[in-house]
């Protein structure tokens, strides 16, 4: 399988598309993400709320008119009125064109309260290894010499971790370059040539370690080499566009993104990334969460991601690739129903967010069930595979099999054989039967 030929082809499946995993980094508190505005014909979620999430100082609880703006429609299942938190109205302009797809109570069994832990079953697709869920795709598809994927940040994310191809992490394309010593610049072109030719001389060893340095070596150079000139090229071609961006933070990380993106459409040398991280933090909202003051923690983390990804979305309209394109919004874990005295404790189930030209808009999955008397000694909602169970779990391993298999166009064989495994054990607490096919993509 790693015949180049071979390699080739299956680095075709993606084709002419763009993927794009955000990670809300801390726990997101889904209950104040997707909110219910009333009970639905079948239950009584919004009863439910109201009693575990408080008003006055230090509550939490959104009102049916702080939710009017951000209403997206019902639960399939319970028909209860859902809205969108207030912050959320970027996304909420991208949901009303039909791009945005809203997937609940996405979880998985014997879920975790340590975000170490958490984090790593999310990232890895609990694969009880260290290798993430996109890198062993990654590794499945493209060869050493390959640099598929941009992650930006300082260190490869967990999801993109493997062994077999180049992940290139590079917080602003800019400043990115190849780390010559800065004693002297005379003999540059010097230390260049012999690096390359390091390079390819381990290259060509028989011994696998020496191999992929070699590969992985020159390729990290010649990015450093093709990616800087993207930063210019958008900011003179962009202009308008680039100046809608805030300069840090999350929307400074996304409009990097939107820089490779425009370079890979257009063409450019040496630039083929189609597969991008980044994150955005402070979701441990202990103390101090808010509703949807100016100075809310929540809100402002809300409309920071909102904001910049509908400026992103309409940024690749215009490049023309947003049928293209295809984003992935996930949390470690979501919060603890019942808040406590102004914020909320570690959770289990939250919603995703699945965004693109292409997506199928709508809500997916089950609202987990919030009153009281279902939830467990914990005070979280209970993972459930329950066939029938009106607030069956959306396990995360199914998002990512449909992504997998929708978008990504990988078997769903070999998803299961080199990418997720099932849970062994009681089919109505285990992911024993998979379901790649959730129809949002």
């Amino acid at each position: 399988m790693r015949r180049s030929l071979i390699q080739e082809a299956l680095a075709d499946t993606l084709g002419d598309r763009y993927f794009v995993v955000v990670f809300l980094d801390g726990g997101n508190d889904g209950q104040n993400t997707v909110v219910p505005i009333a009970n639905g014909s079948t239950g009584t979620l919004r009863t439910a709320y109201e009693a575990a999430r408080g008003t006055g100082s230090g509550g939490l609880q959104l009102s049916p008119s702080d939710l009017a703006a951000t209403a997206i429609g019902n639960d399939p299942q319970s028909g209860t009125p859902l809205a969108l938190h207030p912050g959320l109205s970027g996304i909420k302009q991208l949901y009303d064109q039909g791009a945005v797809a809203v997937i609940q109570g996405c979880g998985y069994s014997s879920y975790s309260l340590s975000h170490d832990t958490s984090r790593k079953s999310w990232q890895t697709g609990l694969s009880g290894g260290n290798t993430g869920w996109m890198g062993r795709y990654l590794a499945a598809n493209y060869d050493t010499t390959d640099v598929p994927a941009v992650n930006v940040r300082s260190s490869v994310a967990g999801e993109f971790v493997q062994n077999a191809t180049s992940v290139l992490a590079i917080q602003r394309l800019g400043s990115f370059g190849f780390p010559y010593d800065s004693y002297s610049t005379a003999d540059k072109a010097a230390k260049r040539s012999a690096f390359l030719s390091l390079c390819g001389e381990a290259a060509s060893s028989p011994q696998p370690t020496l191999g992929y340095a070699g590969n992985t070596g020159s390729a990290t150079l010649l990015s450093s080499e093709s990616y800087p000139p993207l930063s210019r090229q958008y900011q003179s071609d962009r202009a308008s566009f680039n100046s809608q961006y805030t300069n840090n933070g999350f929307g400074g990380d996304l409009r990097e993104v939107a820089k490779v993106i425009y370079g890979v459409s257009r063409g450019a040398a040496g630039v083929k990334a189609r597969y991008f991280e980044l994150r955005n933090g402070g979701y441990d909202t202990h103390s101090d969460q808010g509703t949807t003051g100016a100075n809310d923690q929540h809100n402002q983390l809300h409309q920071e991601v909102g904001n910049a990804l509908e400026v992103f979305y309409s940024d690749c309209a215009d490049m023309g690739v947003a049928d293209k394109l295809c984003i992935v919004v996930w949390s470690e874990f979501s919060r603890r129903i019942k808040q406590n005295d102004s914020g909320t404790d570690h959770g289990s189930q939250g919603p995703m967010f699945v965004i693109g030209g292409t997506v199928n808009g709508g809500i997916y999955g089950n609202h987990p069930n919030i009153n009281g008397a279902a939830l467990g000694s914990d005070g979280n909602t209970p993972y459930s595979q329950t066939a029938g169970d009106p607030y069956r779990s959306t396990d995360f391993r199914d998002v990512y099999g449909t992504l997998l298999k929708h978008w990504l166009s990988m078997p769903q064989a070999t998803i299961l054989s080199s990418v997720l495994h099932l849970d062994s054990g009681d089919p109505n607490h285990y992911w024993t039967a998979p379901n790649f096919d959730l129809g949002f993509v």
